[in-house]
C-alpha cells in the first residue's frame, strides 16, 4: 500500500467514525424532541386542568355563599313565626 492509499483510508475510516457519532447525536435529539412533545402535552393538561380548578373552587365559593344566604334567611323566617308550646 502506498502512502496515499494509508492517507485515504485512514480518511475514511475518520469519515465513517464522525458519521457514527452524527447518527448517534440525531437519535438522541429525536428522542429529545420526543420528551418535549410529550412535555408540551403534559404542560397543556396541566393549564386545562388548572382552570378547571379554578372554575371549580370558584363554583363551591359561590354555593356557600349561597347556602348562607339561604341560612339567613331561614333564621329570619323562624324568627317571623310565633313560637308555639
Amino acid at each position: 500500500m502506498s502512502m496515499s492509499e494509508v492517507v485515504s483510508t485512514g480518511a475514511l475510516a475518520v469519515m465513517g467514525i464522525i458519521l457514527l457519532v452524527l447518527v448517534q447525536h440525531c437519535l438522541k435529539l429525536s428522542e429529545l424532541w420526543k420528551m418535549l412533545a410529550h412535555y408540551q402535552k403534559d404542560l397543556r393538561l396541566a393549564q386545562i386542568l388548572d382552570m378547571e380548578n379554578r372554575e371549580l373552587r370558584s363554583a363551591l365559593r359561590a354555593e356557600r355563599e349561597h347556602v348562607a344566604q339561604l341560612l339567613r334567611k331561614l333564621e329570619l323566617l323562624q324568627a317571623l313565626l310565633p313560637v308555639t308550646e
